[in-house]
């Protein structure tokens, strides 16, 4: 086989390899829940614009004002939750769950994009 069409018959491939994910999730706008392969991780929401709106103007100040004052009330409890040994699960709740419901999630979802470590 000829150099130039062992490269062309190998981009073709390779184009073809990287392309077949979008093609397994074409049909994904048809399900309620998104990703055709079914797994958690790679679910797709598609909120409506009101819920898009109520959540940048009221959902997400109040979560970030929740993230701030929960790391204030995680540096003044850390000396009982150090002695206790629950440092980690203090800051999760206080600090990470907050903050990860402001920044992760996509606007108007209920649910955050990021579900890998749950």
């Amino acid at each position: 086989m000829k150099p130039f069409r062992a490269l062309s018959l190998a981009l073709a491939l390779g184009v073809g390899a990287q392309a077949m994910p979008a093609w397994a999730d074409f049909d994904s706008e048809s399900r309620p829940t998104g990703g055709a392969s079914g797994d958690p991780n790679f679910q797709v929401q598609n909120p409506p614009a009101f819920a898009m709106i109520g959540d940048l103007l009221v959902a997400r100040p109040l979560l970030i004002a929740a993230t701030v004052v929960g790391a204030g009330l995680f540096v003044v409890s850390l000396p009982f939750t150090a002695a206790g040994g629950n440092m980690g699960a203090a800051g999760k709740a206080l600090v990470v769950d907050p903050g990860k419901a402001a920044f992760v999630r996509c606007l108007g979802c209920t649910d955050s994009g990021y579900n890998k470590g749950r």
